[in-house]
């Protein structure tokens, strides 16, 4: 148990760290709200909506495949630097995991998630 001891303390010392100088300007800044300075920030214009308004969930879920499809990138890199020594099971395997991409790529086109009407 002696070994956990630093790491206690580190995770004690960030946790209080992060709330410390979390806290630290609303301890110490000046307090003196007005409208304009509570009011929306567009850009230098004025605002049109609420600041509140909902998004579509069509804006998630683009996000979320935007995600999904980019970070496969982070997969094929290495294998693309390592092509020649992984070989013909290496080979596979990347067929393999395009083919699951391409499977889910075809059902998001299957149910329209990709249309914006």
């Amino acid at each position: 148990m002696e070994a956990y001891i630093p790491i206690v303390l580190m995770l004690a010392l960030g946790l209080i760290a992060g709330i410390v100088f979390s806290s630290i300007s609303r301890w110490i800044g000046p307090k003196r709200p007005t409208e304009e300075k509570l009011s929306t920030y567009e850009s230098g214009m004025e605002p049109v909506k609420s600041a509140l308004e909902r998004f579509s969930v069509k804006f998630y879920l683009v996000a979320m495949m935007f995600i999904l499809f980019d970070i496969e990138i982070v997969f094929m890199y290495p294998w693309a630097v390592m092509f020649r020594e992984l070989g013909v099971a290496g080979f596979i395997e990347m067929m393999v995991f395009i083919g699951i991409l391409l499977v889910g790529y075809l059902y998001i086109l299957k149910k329209g998630a990709l249309e914006w009407r």
